[in-house]
């Protein structure tokens, strides 16, 4: 499956955050692998960021990684940079945005 997330930096956070994804642990590369994360690329616009993650089951695999030492150790370090995760209608909370269209979608003739 794959999702896209939303979330949005703290002001004057966007160097630290860039400098904080030059390179993620090995240890949390390792976990997203376990969980089943096979892919998560970041876009930014502005303060805001756009992930676009590919994984088995993004529910399952957030839980998995809740008491993950590396992902614990993670979000404690990358907290001060991010300010609020949001979801499709822009209530704080980490859930995939809505998926609208998709052209790939559109030309196999399964909707959006």
């Amino acid at each position: 499956m794959i999702v896209a997330l939303h979330s949005r930096l703290r002001p004057g956070a966007v160097e630290g955050y860039r400098d904080a994804h030059a390179r993620i642990p090995d240890d949390l590369d390792a976990s997203f692998a376990r969980v089943g994360i096979r892919a998560w690329t970041i876009w930014r616009s502005g303060e805001n960021l756009f992930h676009l993650v590919d994984c088995d089951d993004l529910d399952a695999a957030l839980e998995a990684l809740e008491d993950d030492p590396a992902n614990v150790a993670w979000q404690a370090s990358i907290g001060r940079w991010v300010e609020v995760f949001r979801d499709a209608d822009g209530a704080d909370r980490l859930a995939p945005l809505e998926r609208v269209w998709s052209l790939a979608s559109q030309r196999a003739g399964t909707g959006s």
